[in-house]
């Protein structure tokens, strides 16, 4: 037995979410949760942890922790990999990280069981969801256990899939009581929580907006030069230069300042927002910007106490903001939808100075921090668009040229590429992913419906069974067909990838330099009018730094045949 004192010359991977958790070293020794679990797949397995609220009590985990165990230690299994995550399970539009490496690790063999608390904690999306994981993991001689209900996929998929689906009836339930508390609150003037604009807080209980006093005096100013006519960048500047920090103690921004702006909160009222839906009409759980004031019966906007402005001030600062706007430029122009990328190197060069991200300024690039927050921020750099995309453009091929076929970074390219130029597919595989969680859910509303209800006809649930398994299997087919990985022979040629460069266009030279670039830092000119090659300049952080490169001069040559190939096409 290991001391706690002695430092152990392996420890697990999950020890700080452990003890994140609370755990005392002596109680995991006790759980058998302190030693990396050896052995054979069969006798490992991965614990899973949700909770969907901060309001449910450490002690509370810990003791979902402990029962766990106890069921693992009764069927002689050792905890692999405690996975932990506050998340919610109903939502479509959230993807739980944890939850896909717990299941992850059965499916690539880790191990053959996964342990849960209750069926809600595994999931509330129905058996649409639990009944494809289901699938997976039978074919790999895996199981789902759930401690508290006593339920064992293996041996009672039907009980552990019409739990799920009852999990999933709770949470349309909590979610249309919520919905329908929230829309109340609003129509009585209360605030219903989240982050209060800068400026404002809501004291506990008091379901109404008043103002910060520590923040409220610069929330103020920032009113007043709005209405003054000052522009954003010019206020952050101020703030910053100042020393003035946000509440979470950044540097202001100008596009901080503009959403401030907008905010009808910020005006003391409550704002009528929509949420975002997604191509089938589903609403996300994101809200469209800006809003208007939600009014009453009477046409007035409904107050939720103080504001920093006045409702005219709103309309005043809305109005300045909207006149500076030009149509068909990039100040202000919120109508000219989705605009086409002409910048190769945006997410991927870095100021010298700050070494924060340059951003597209039309003929050039430019520091972002100096545009956003001003010059005390950063003095800032910027560089001819042009100029520097030619140059990157060069050593781009060069360092592809000077690659092995053989090479992991030209395999993850090929890939890259294959998915920017097919994104349909990854589109495709999720609509057909959603399909058959769907599929799967009335084929279980239609066992239900004949098995505990008996007022169906045996004909009609023949043919209704047999088309519903119709349709799920040709969908499974499509989903595998999707799921298949693309033949990259053709496109692990430096020489190749080299010759898409001209064909791909600005989006897809940018996934391509994404592929093989991580950042490049431009070092800031030694003065005006400095003639140092940008190359010189350029500290390029490449994805691969110990590949086995071919000669410099052979790669030269490789560019120069292909120049000659390409002049004589």
């Amino acid at each position: 037995m290991v001391t706690f004192g002695e430092r152990m010359t392996m420890e697990r991977d999950d020890l700080p979410t452990l003890r994140s958790l609370g755990f005392e070293d002596e109680e995991l020794q006790d759980l058998g949760l302190w030693e990396p679990a050896i052995g054979e797949p069969s006798e490992l397995a991965e614990m899973y942890l949700r909770r969907s609220k901060k309001k449910d009590t450490l002690t509370s985990l810990r003791q979902q922790v402990r029962e766990m165990c106890g069921h693992a230690r009764s069927e002689s299994k050792k905890i692999r990999h405690l996975w932990f995550e506050q998340r919610s399970a109903s939502k479509a539009s959230v993807r739980r990280e944890e939850f896909e490496k717990a299941t992850g690790a059965v499916i690539a063999g880790l191990s053959k069981t996964l342990y849960v608390f209750k069926t809600s904690r595994l999931s509330r999306r129905g058996m649409g969801q639990v009944g494809l994981l289901l699938d997976e993991f039978d074919t790999r001689k895996a199981r789902i256990c759930v401690t508290a209900e006593r339920i064992d996929s293996s041996k009672s998929r039907m009980i552990l899939a019409i739990l799920s689906e009852q999990a999933r009836e709770q949470a349309a339930d909590i979610s249309q009581f919520a919905k329908l508390s929230i829309t109340a609150n609003k129509a009585e003037g209360k605030w219903t929580g989240g982050v209060a604009p800068y400026g404002l807080y809501s004291p506990k209980g008091s379901g109404k907006l008043t103002h910060d006093t520590k923040e409220y005096p610069t929330a103020r100013r920032i009113a007043v030069y709005l209405l003054n006519r000052m522009t954003p960048a010019w206020i952050a500047n101020k703030l910053n230069s100042e020393g003035i920090l946000t509440r979470h103690g950044r540097k202001w921004t100008a596009s901080g300042i503009i959403s401030l702006a907008h905010s009808v909160t910020w005006a003391g009222l409550v704002a009528n927002r929509e949420k975002m839906r997604d191509e089938h009409g589903n609403e996300l759980d994101k809200y469209h910007r800006g809003g208007t004031p939600l009014l009453d019966k009477t046409g007035n906007p409904i107050s939720l106490g103080q504001g920093v402005i006045s409702f005219a001030e709103h309309v005043k600062i809305a109005t300045i903001l909207a006149d500076r706007a030009h149509p068909g430029t990039t100040i202000g122009d919120r109508s000219r939808g989705k605009r086409e990328i002409v910048a190769i190197l945006t997410d991927l060069l870095r100021c010298g100075r700050c070494k924060g991200p340059m951003e597209n300024g039309g003929i050039n690039y430019r520091c972002q921090a100096r545009q956003q927050q001003g010059a005390s921020s950063c003095k800032g750099i910027s560089t001819d668009r042009a100029r520097i995309d030619k140059e990157v453009t060069g050593l781009w091929e060069t360092h592809i040229l000077s690659l092995s076929p053989e090479s992991d970074v030209i395999h993850a390219i090929a890939r890259k590429w294959l998915a920017y130029k097919d994104p349909a597919k990854e589109k495709r595989k999720q609509e057909v992913t959603a399909a058959l969680e769907s599929a799967a859910s009335r084929e279980l509303k239609l066992q239900k419906e004949f098995f505990l209800g008996g007022s169906m006809d045996e004909t009609l649930y023949d043919s209704l069974r047999r088309e519903l398994a119709e349709q799920i299997s040709n969908m499974k087919a499509e989903l595998n067909e999707l799921s298949r990985n693309a033949d990259l022979t053709t496109l692990v040629n430096p020489e190749l990838l080299a010759l898409l460069w001209k064909k791909a266009g600005p989006t897809g030279q940018r996934a391509l330099l994404r592929a093989t670039i991580r950042k490049m830092v431009l070092a800031p000119p030694k003065g005006r009018g400095d003639r140092t090659p940008l190359s010189e300049r350029m500290n390029i952080d490449w994805v691969d730094k110990d590949v086995n490169e071919i000669p410099l001069d052979a790669s030269f040559a490789r560019i120069e045949r292909n120049r000659l190939e390409r002049a004589s096409a």
